[in-house]
């Protein structure tokens, strides 16, 4: 058989390298893939982004499904017109997608299902939200409406920080339509995790566990970005918070959105904040895999997963069981010079290490240029190290980190530092 995986980054990198394990998967499609996918056999690029052409594609090669990615083909509706024309394809609908494409739609979802998140508010009007965080104090949360690639969110700690969010987005326009709306949330202390589950329309499957690093530097400073690493299995995630996450959170929202006549399929990520006494509230919603958190899940995760997915095609989820490494999974973002606000393009990269069976770098922004492997985004590689303890993965990655290089490359240094802490054994 023959898959299509939408998009070009880490998430969709580690997607069809999972995929292609499966012995009867002839060939994984990726559009438009990066320098990563296009250097391995099992897969194949394909220049394609406009989603009609995608769908003519699928049907020209007769693609058995397709996986779509990231967001944006996602909110532009993909699945819709895919479905529309008869082809097997996983992800959420053009009017599911909302929970991730609008922030207003996310938080008004969830107070009206009672599903637990942080008090807000939502405004187009730079004075009135200037008065309400004056009302409101900091630390506090603003957050573009819309689509911004991982930069729509500011966690000011302070109110010159605040206000200069609420100008930059409402005021300077420097995010487009994204930050033509913005909500304001209170700030929730705490430590995060990734919640993310396969939906089928009616059944839920958990993914392993995870948590991200959203802050540029080490310690969790500088500013947010998609992602710096992840790794898998998260040690907050017990199973107790497990169940009550499922019960509380994602339960609620997939027979929320039917009871509001949106049938969810696809990813569905929450991403969750526990606070010192065990209770998780969701800070957002994603409708697809994250980035980083994709990279060690993938690694981890054993068998067939093309099986899994035509199982959620189908709809029958709940006849499925997934295995995993017992191993932890540690993932390093290697980024690009001056990334998150403007990323240098066209950087060589020295030579990657090969994939052995507890280490595998990933490709993000990357692309051949003359046969040479060449930054062009922001986050540019994934180091992922497998080991039994969350610092032996570390030392794993960051071994096959000090083996890459390239110009102004920046990664922290210290990531899974949370879990080390946790007095983890070696």
């Amino acid at each position: 058989m023959k898959l299509l995986v939408v998009g070009s980054g880490g998430r969709e990198h580690a997607l069809a390298w999972k995929l292609a394990q499966a012995p009867r998967v002839q060939l994984v499609y990726v559009a438009p893939g990066n320098g990563g996918t296009a250097q391995d056999e099992r897969l194949a690029n394909v220049d394609i982004t406009d989603i009609g052409e995608l769908a003519d594609f699928a049907e020209r090669e007769q693609v058995a499904f397709t996986v779509v990615g990231p967001e944006a083909p996602l909110a532009a509706g993909i699945v819709n017109l895919f479905r529309s024309r008869g082809l097997k394809v996983f992800g959420p609908t053009k009017e599911a997608a909302q929970l991730e494409s609008s922030k207003d739609f996310a938080k008004a979802f969830m107070k009206r299902h009672g599903i637990p998140t942080a008090a807000y508010e939502t405004f187009s009007d730079a004075a009135a939200a200037h008065a309400y965080i004056d009302a409101q104090g900091a630390p506090i949360v603003i957050k573009a409406d819309g689509l911004a690639a991982g930069k729509g969110v500011v966690v000011a700690t302070t109110l010159e920080e605040a206000h200069a969010a609420v100008d930059m987005m409402l005021a300077d326009n420097k995010l487009g339509d994204a930050g033509a709306r913005v909500v304001i949330e209170e700030f929730l202390a705490g430590e995060e995790a990734s919640f993310i589950v396969m939906v089928d329309g009616k059944h839920v499957l958990a993914l392993a566990s995870s948590q991200d690093h959203k802050r540029l530097l080490d310690g969790d400073r500088g500013p947010n970005t998609g992602g710096m690493g992840a790794y898998s299995p998260a040690p907050i995630v017990t199973p107790q918070l497990h169940a009550r996450v499922m019960r509380e959170i994602v339960l609620p929202t997939v027979s929320g959105m039917e009871k509001e006549g949106i049938r969810y399929t696809g990813f569905l990520y929450a991403g969750l904040m526990i606070d010192a006494q065990g209770n998780p509230k969701t800070l957002e919603f994603n409708c697809r895999m994250g980035d980083p958190e994709t990279q060690p899940i993938m690694a981890r995760l054993k068998g067939d997963f093309s099986k899994v997915f035509e199982h959620a095609i189908a709809g029958t989820l709940n006849t499925v069981e997934l295995e995993w490494d017992r191993r932890t999974a540690l993932g390093v973002v290697l980024a690009a010079h001056n990334y998150p606000d403007a990323p240098r393009k066209g950087d060589r990269i020295s030579e990657i290490p090969a994939e052995t069976a507890d280490a595998v770098t990933f490709h993000a922004g990357t692309t051949l240029v003359d046969g040479k492997l060449t930054t062009s985004g922001g986050r540019v590689l994934c180091v992922v190290g497998l080991a039994d303890s969350v610092r032996s993965a570390q030392s794993i990655a960051y071994e096959t980190v000090n083996q890459i290089s390239f110009d102004g490359m920046q990664y922290r240094h210290d990531i899974g530092y949370r879990a080390v802490s946790r007095k983890q054994p070696n």
